[in-house]
């Protein structure tokens, strides 16, 4: 048998399988119960300082 013709029936067969159960799994984890503080939290990011600039660091130097 071909390299080629092995890899095919690989890809088709159980490569398939493993992808799409990773994929279901990845869907699990976002939609869990409790996810959704997080998620918002994380969509908030660009508007946490909308009112006013953020502080400075203390670590930043100033040139």
């Amino acid at each position: 048998m071909e390299t080629y013709s092995l890899l095919r029936e690989f890809a088709d067969s159980w490569m398939l399988l493993a992808l799409f159960t990773f994929f279901m799994g990845v869907i699990v984890f976002v939609m869990r119960p409790g996810s959704t503080k997080t998620y918002d939290k994380v969509a908030d990011i660009p508007f946490r300082h909308e009112d006013k600039p953020a502080a400075k660091s203390s670590d930043a130097k100033e040139a």
